[in-house]
This record gives C-alpha cells, structure tokens and sequence, in this order.
C-alpha cells in the first residue's frame, strides 16, 4: 500500500492507496511544529479503525508547500513505516517542464495538479485550486507548467475583511440569491462570492488569450477546478468545465509510479 502525504497551508491530507485505488483519507489541519511522534499517534489510530497495520504500508510519497513540515513527515514515513519517501521537488520524477523563471519557486502541490491533470484531459487546461490562496495554473498542451496567477483566497479575504472593520462580522462563504444584499451579511456575501466569480471569469479569459500566444496553440483551454470550496463557485459559472477534487491524490499517484520506474528500469 502506498501512503501519500499532500501538506498545505491549512491542511495535511495522508491517504493510503492499494494498487492505485484509494482506501481510505484523512485530513488534519496543518501544525508545522506537530513532531512525526504526534503525526503518528494520529494517524495510527485512524488506520486501525479501518484495520490497515503500519506493516502493510510499502511506500510513501509526500508533497508539502510547508518546509517545517517536511522534515518530521519524512521521520514519520522512516521511523513508523520503514519506508524512504519519495518527495516532490527533491527526487520525484514529473514528466514534465516547468518553463517558468526560477521552477524552484513553484509550489509542489502546483506541480502535483499538473501531472494529474494533464493525465485526465486534453489539451491546454487552466487549473483552478481553491486554498489558502487561489491559485490559477497553467498547463500547455504538452503538460508543461507555464506559470499562473496566485490571488488571496477567499476564506483569508473574509478574515482580513473582519479583522480591518470592526463593524463587519465574521461571516461563511456562501452564495447569496441576490447580488444586491439587503443587509450586511448579505452584502459581504455578495462580495465575496460574485467577487471572485467575476475575478475567476476575468483571469481565465485573459490566461486562455495569453496562451493561446505563447504556446501556439488555437484551442481553448479546459477549466477544471479542484480544492474545497470548487464545488460551490462552479455553481456561479459556466466557466468551469469541471470539478475534480481527487486531482492532487491522483497527481501523487502518478508521481510515485514515475518516480519508481526510473529508479528501477527494467
């Protein structure tokens, strides 16, 4: 069985694969100081409610935008599961280019959507993630990384929102049936939603104009999108072709896969 480990900002995310299939996941929210002892205490207990033993773990991946993170995630697949990590951006082989400025700068779970998405749709895809930070990223028909757009994402808009006026409250992402809100809350709401909606369809018809130049290809690119809150914009707009939670756990797969058959060549 494979461990794969995907560490954000906000959340850590270990799910375990058998044979490429997902078994089970778990999410815990991301503490860089959490030692691998607390990690594994964790995720133990987890594992045995679903009757899975460290021994049957055989390999592990990891992908974290989180540096502090990594070194006790690594002790954690060494010391409780006897296995030496593959790590994205270190020793993962992507199949694919990064042709951006400095590739070193691009975030690993950026990379790890790539690969997944390039492996599931054709063409040029603009892949839109909804996390700490909204990040828009940009993959030309070959499944090479172009670059993107990195935007505050929503939930810490809201908090920088609350916290800078101290008349407007503390508020959940919502989609409010008007555009006009008839009280504060509604208001925000509105903001908020039909906000980054508009800011969705405005990047992307610029990102779709712009590649279709760089790259010298006149198709239009898919949309897909991914992370916790694509399945509520994706009702504001037609924009978005698809929505595709798994994408990161399947990029780590893949990666994985990669990665060993280069270590081990037939």
């Amino acid at each position: 069985m494979l461990l794969a480990i995907d560490a954000g900002n906000t959340n850590v995310v270990f799910a375990i694969f058998d044979q490429g299939e997902l078994v089970c996941q778990w999410r815990a929210a991301t503490q860089a100081p959490r030692t691998s002892d607390e990690h594994a205490v964790w995720l133990s207990q987890l594992m045995n409610l679903k009757g899975i033993q460290a021994s049957d773990i055989s390999d592990a991946i990891i992908a974290t935008v989180v540096p502090r993170a990594l070194f006790d995630l690594r002790e954690l697949c060494r010391t409780y599961f006897d296995v030496e990590p593959v790590v994205v951006g270190d020793d993962a082989e992507l199949g694919i280019e990064i042709l951006i400025d400095n590739p070193e700068e691009v975030g690993a779970d950026r990379l790890v959507n790539t690969v997944a998405a390039h492996g599931t749709y054709d063409g040029p895809l603009i892949i839109l993630d909804f996390g700490t930070a909204t990040t828009f990223d940009i993959v030309d028909g070959d499944g090479n990384f172009r670059g993107g757009v990195i935007s505050p994402g929503i939930n810490l808009s809201l908090e920088a929102l609350h916290m800078a006026a101290a008349a407007l409250p503390h508020i959940a992402v919502a989609r409010p049936d008007h555009t006009i809100g008839r009280n504060t809350t509604e208001a925000m709401q509105s903001g908020v939603y039909w906000g980054y909606v508009g800011l969705i369809e405005g990047l992307i018809r610029r990102i779709d104009a712009e590649l279709k130049q760089i790259s010298n290809d006149d198709r239009n690119a898919t949309i897909i999108a991914t992370g916790g809150l694509a399945p509520l914009f994706a009702t504001g707009t037609d924009i978005i072709q698809h929505v595709d939670s798994d994408l990161t756990m399947r990029g780590l797969v893949e990666i994985h896969r990669r990665t060993r058959i280069k270590d081990n060549p037939v």
